[in-house]
């Protein structure tokens, strides 16, 4: 049920928000460390959340749009000047974090890996 893209930088993310249609099916982004030749990423907490998101994913029964979005690698994440630390939309403190688009609900780090929290952040809002 949820539709499921990539994308890889910070350009790519701004590309994307720039051309969203409000009328479209919610977007959820999850911001997460690049991946490594391996196929896990830099980030121990990414990698710990990772299996845990899509096996709930996997199990949603809404129609979302859920967003991968790589943040890049170590250094770029690491800079106080990252974009996604510094813009207002996303305001990125830790990864993972997963933020529901236009609205405030979001999980940061640990709490990302949580099911019931999962289950607490796509709660249908009244």
């Amino acid at each position: 049920m949820a539709q499921i893209l990539e994308l890889h930088g910070y350009n790519q993310f701004k590309d994307y928000v720039s051309n969203l249609d409000s009328k479209s099916r919610p977007v959820v982004f999850y911001f997460s460390g690049e991946k490594l030749p391996n196929g896990y990423s830099w980030c121990s907490d990414c990698v710990e959340a990772e299996p845990v998101v899509k096996a709930y994913l996997n199990d949603l029964k809404k129609e979302i749009v859920f967003v991968y979005v790589d943040v890049g690698d170590r250094e770029t994440w690491k800079d106080k000047a990252c974009p996604f630390r510094t813009d207002s939309r996303t305001k990125l403190m830790v990864i993972p974090t997963i933020i529901v688009w236009n609205g405030v609900r979001r999980l940061e780090g640990s709490q990302c890996g949580k099911r019931e929290l999962l289950d607490m952040l796509f709660e249908d809002e009244d």
